[in-house]
């Protein structure tokens, strides 16, 4: 049970932070595929951070500076969706999956520049970013990603802010005639996506190994964070409850050998491929229900009434 609630909390956090970035980008009305690559892009920057810093850092000055740099690089990163979405009006679709492409290439080219031994991976060590509970080790991204599930609602909702960003998701052209800048709305939503999605993409990668081979980025699971938002609807803390969903599934993989599933004999393959088929059947059946942001996807223009 333990092992259970560690994975749970290990996975959940990642899928709910990721998801989080991509419903502020949605809101803003930006459609983030590019999930995937900005996970893989803080995933690198953060633990090419790691590998450098001096080991006389204090752990918390470790945990500090790796996750603001994995957080920067994401920033820059969507900012390169969001010049294409909002400036040249490119098909958001496109554009994000091109990032993703794109991302794992950077991260093996990195990788393998800065390993010692010429292969994608590398090493690093992940203590300063786990404690433990009565017996139950933890990482610092469950705290920290409960408390920007917190910030995140408080933003969204209780901010001028969110009402902003959640006006120009829904219509643009009535945020616009209020005197809303809509492309710095739309901006700030990829930013902030951005940035959560690399702190998720650090908090996938370092936390449960201290060896990180780049060549296969974040194994798709930055699509199951686009699953996750989806089945959330948008709204924070249903997709806190999503990604727990999903990520009891993903810890079966685990932890089946260690439990009564052992006696099945399946392969751990099966438990990996739960989440993914999980996604596609419920998105099946609630699909009809969703409620998305009626302008995500479609580029502002001014012009249009």
């Amino acid at each position: 049970m333990l092992l259970l609630i560690k994975y749970t909390l290990l996975y959940g956090i990642v899928l709910m932070l990721v998801a989080l970035g991509g419903m502020f980008s949605e809101h803003s009305g930006i459609i983030n595929i590019a999930l995937e690559g900005i996970m893989v892009i803080g995933g690198v920057a953060g633990v090419l951070t790691l590998t450098m810093l001096p080991a006389s850092l204090s752990p918390f000055l470790v945990v500090l500076i790796s996750i603001l740099v994995a957080a920067l690089a994401g920033v820059i990163y969507s900012l390169l969706l969001a010049f294409a979405s909002i400036n040249l009006k490119a098909d958001q679709t496109i554009g994000g999956t091109a990032l993703n492409l794109l991302a794992t290439a950077i991260a093996v080219v990195i990788s393998k520049y800065f390993s010692e031994s010429g292969s994608a991976k590398l090493n690093y060590s992940n203590k300063p970013f786990l404690f433990s509970i009565g017996g139950l080790e933890l990482s610092v991204f469950v705290p920290l990603g409960l408390i920007l599930l917190v910030v995140s609602y408080i933003v969204l909702y209780k901010t001028r802010f969110g009402l902003r960003l959640r006006a120009c998701g829904e219509h643009p052209q009535a945020a616009d005639s209020v005197g809303i800048n809509v492309y710095k709305m739309r901006y700030a939503g990829v930013i902030l996506s951005g940035a959560l999605g690399a702190i998720g993409g650090l908090a996938y990668i370092v936390p449960p190994v201290q060896t990180w081979n780049f060549e296969v980025g974040v194994a798709g699971a930055g699509f199951l964070a686009l699953a996750v938002m989806i089945f959330g609807q948008w709204k924070p803390f249903h997709i806190f409850g999503a990604a727990m969903f999903f990520a009891v599934f993903k810890s079966l993989a685990n932890i089946a050998d260690s439990t009564f599933l052992a006696q099945l004999h399946w392969s751990s393959n099966i438990y990996n491929m739960m989440p993914f088929v999980a996604s596609m059947v419920i998105l099946a059946f609630t699909s009809k229900n969703s409620m998305a942001p009626k302008a995500e996807g479609i580029p502002y223009d001014k012009g249009s009434r």
